[in-house]
């Protein structure tokens, strides 16, 4: 046993009193773990049993093919033994299950491991070990160094590998480059001067136990994983911040909530506001395409061996990691249960629910989204007035895609946050990186950008510098990425910005206007002969992307934006701008609707119809009708739904019923000249990567829209008064995100 694991197994007895977690018997290994008891090692197809003092059965179940089983939910005690059911008297000793509060083990389980350079293991309370990477930017003996930790299900504990001849150039300026973790916010780090620590969830990778999307032993563990890294002779005052983008971004979220002590900040990019309510269900509708697609990549990367690399390393005589497959066989599937209860509900939602437990987050939070995002979606803004007990928040968003948040633009901000609350040092940006980031980002995004200018640089004392940095506004909006003139057409690099005080922010103004039966948008009502118009219900529809094929992630898309068709949609059009309008924040489309069946499908989006003939979309949102319940909190702009159960309300079918649809939160100039145009459809076809799982409703079902005065349906936007607007009209496409097409007019369907 090396020095580190006879640490970690002292502390361990010490920590635990009289008995190591792991109980051994002459059929199966056992561990009492945070409310679960964890079987492997037995034969497949093995009955096991869970007793109590009393001689009780408290739970049960049979292994797996890999012998291994895991009974979830069980109370905790100290005083349970794991027995064959076949034969009561192979038992093992006493076993205890932990709580999840009052578990935290003492400063010493801590302080006695030790992190070495490369790859390890991280012993948590319950005594699974978890893999990790770990890279210095330099000698030990040059440090402490300012340290970030990247905590996911992806491959953060993988061992580091070259990234090329390109690369290889600057190995001697920046070693990490020759031996890079798996994870970019590490290799971005690691060239910026910091710690990298790469962590795998229990479950995935070369760590043990089994994948169970977000449980509480994940963030126990990211509470383990923090204060243990933190323990480190290497790390600059025992404080560390986490970063990550996606999987490692939103981890960060629930780890944080547990205010491990020694969490200094998080830096989470393109994560989601709520997993069901806005990505994996959104508006009531299940996204069958990304959020189900990402869900059964990563289970089946969780499953043993799921990656190739962790074949690699048991062949390379890692026997922990061997062991720790053994596990992993036991995960959960989320997206089924969800299936059988796609409902909001306190019990099973809540806990995976960010935007419910965000003012729980007691660290600086430095937040980056785009409002495009193709994958996690762009509900991360719902988040952003939820952070009511940081001592600081900071927030960067602008229109792009998934991972944008490493972009040139973002990335000194990221840098500014981190120096500031991680390393407590005035913002540095290394004139040498200037040298490194175009290369970065030529590779993820085709175009090389180059870093902004630090607005930090001449500062004297780290105290100045945080001093105005908490003076400026928390929210930095950049506006048109992909048309500014200093980059390439397309790339992440936006034409201005704008800071605001917070979100959302407190200068919107809300406009509104009108269906009309003509298919314009007004500010007056419709008049009492209005009517109605009503559109078709395509079930192909949900099956339908923007993106053609190949990548979003570079400069010019295949972007695959179909007309909407006569008869299928309804399209309503704004009068022509006569000056440069703001949208920043929600929307509410607020219908009237009436359908022959007992529910319907909507989806709506909000384009820019531009004076050049062409259309730029801004936005969407989508509702299942008779999830229209609103919330208390909903606002004028904001209808958010309660997407209970019990709050489900059919259709009358023949009556008119009023349902507000929520548009997306966005940032967008609409130019002068252009006018806004709104179309009420089928969910499907607009998003790159989103697809629905629709009503099964009979061909030819006709959705109507009311636009007379006693049935009035009307959109609502939020718009910011007096931005001054220094671009021009950019070329369509070029924004990130937002795809293009020749605007085609149609007439609606009475």
């Amino acid at each position: 046993m090396s020095t580190p694991l006879l640490l970690t197994a002292l502390s361990l007895l010490a920590c635990r009193g009289e008995s190591d977690p792991q109980t051994v018997s002459e059929a199966f290994k056992v561990r009492g773990s945070v409310e679960q008891v964890h079987v492997w090692s037995a034969d497949p197809e093995t009955d096991i049993e869970v007793v109590n003092a009393d001689g009780e059965v408290i739970a049960e179940g049979t292994t797996d093919f890999q012998g291994s089983l895991i009974l979830r939910e069980q109370p905790p005690g100290s005083d349970y033994v794991v027995r064959l059911a076949s034969d009561p008297d192979e038992l093992t000793d006493q076993i205890e299950v932990l709580p999840i509060d009052g578990s935290t083990p003492p400063q010493s389980f801590y302080d006695d491991q030790v992190i070495e350079q490369g790859n390890g293991y991280i012993t948590t309370r319950d005594g699974t070990t978890l893999s990790y990477y770990m890279r210095l930017p330099g000698p030990v003996e040059e440090g402490p160094y300012p340290t970030i930790v990247n905590y996911s299900g992806y491959s953060p504990g993988k061992p580091g590998e070259s990234l090329g001849e390109e690369a290889e150039a600057f190995c001697e300026l920046y070693p990490i480059l020759c031996d890079a973790p798996s994870f970019p916010s590490g290799i971005l780090a690691g060239v910026m001067g910091y710690a990298v620590v790469g962590v795998n969830m229990r479950g995935t990778g070369c760590s043990g136990g089994a994948y169970d999307y977000f449980e509480p032993l994940q963030v126990t563990d990211g509470y383990d994983v923090i204060e243990t890294v933190a323990a480190q002779d290497w790390v600059k005052g025992n404080q560390v911040g986490m970063a990550g983008l996606s999987f490692p971004g939103i981890t960060q979220l629930f780890v944080a909530k547990g205010n491990p002590p020694s969490l200094a900040a998080i830096t989470p990019f393109s994560v989601i506001g709520d997993t069901m309510s806005s990505t994996l269900i959104p508006g009531g509708i299940f996204n069958v395409g990304f959020a189900t697609e990402w869900y059964d990549n990563v289970l089946s990367r969780a499953q043993p061996y799921g990656h190739d690399w962790i074949t690699d390393v048991v062949e390379g005589g890692d026997t922990v990691c061997e062991e720790n497959q053994l596990l992993h066989s036991q995960m959960l599937d989320r997206i089924q249960l969800a299936k059988e209860a796609p409902f909001y509900t306190a019990d099973l939602a809540e806990p995976i629910d960010p935007s419910a437990f965000a003012d729980q987050i007691q660290v600086p939070v430095y937040l980056a989204g785009q409002w495009q995002d193709e994958q996690t979606g762009p509900h991360f803004a719902t988040l952003l007035d939820k952070f009511e007990n940081s001592p600081s928040t900071h927030f960067t968003l602008t229109n792009g895609v998934h991972p944008d948040g490493f972009s040139a633009q973002n990335l000194v901000e990221w840098k500014v946050f981190l120096d500031l609350y991680v390393a407590e040092e005035v913002p540095d940006i290394p004139k040498a990186i200037e040298l490194v980031v175009p290369l970065f980002m030529e590779t993820v995004y085709g175009a090389p950008v180059d870093l902004p200018d630090n607005r930090f640089e001449d500062y004297a004392t780290w105290e100045e510098a945080l001093a105005d940095y908490e003076s400026e506004g928390d929210l930095l909006v950049i506006f048109e990425s992909g048309a500014s003139l200093d980059a390439a057409a397309g790339a992440p690099e936006g034409t201005f910005s704008e800071r605001f005080a917070s979100w959302p922010p407190p200068e919107t103004e809300a406009l509104r206007w009108y269906l009309q039966p003509n298919g314009s948008l007004s500010s007056d009502a419709p008049d009492a002969e209005g009517g109605s118009s009503s559109f078709e219900h395509v079930m192909e529809a949900g099956e339908r992307v923007s993106l053609a094929s190949g990548s979003i992630d570079g400069v010019a898309p295949n972007w695959d934006w179909q007309s909407p068709i006569e008869g299928q949609a309804l399209s309503y059009v704004s009068p022509v701008l006569e000056e440069d309008m703001v949208l920043l924040g929600h929307g509410s489309v607020d219908l009237w609707v009436m359908t022959e069946q007992a529910d319907m499908d909507i989806q709506v989006s909000i384009s820019e119809v531009r004076p050049d003939g062409q259309e730029m979309l801004i936005q969407n949102g989508w509702l299942r009708a008779s999830q229209a319940q609103l919330r208390e909190d909903a606002t004028e702009l904001r209808p958010v739904k309660t997407h209970y159960k019990a709050d489900v309300q059919l259709l009358t079918p023949g009556e008119w019923t009023q349902v507000r649809v929520e548009i997306m939160p966005h940032g967008h100039v609409v130019h002068e000249g252009s006018q806004v145009r709104l179309v009420i459809d089928t969910p499907g076809g607009n998003m790159a990567r989103w697809k629905f799982d629709l009503l099964q409703l009979p061909d030819g079902t006709l959705n109507n829209v009311g636009h007379s005065a006693e049935f009035a349906s009307s959109i609502v936007l939020s718009t910011i008064p007096d931005v001054v607007v220094p671009s021009d009209l950019p070329a369509c496409p070029s924004l990130r995100g937002q795809p293009c097409r020749e605007f085609s007019d149609i007439a609606n369907l009475e």
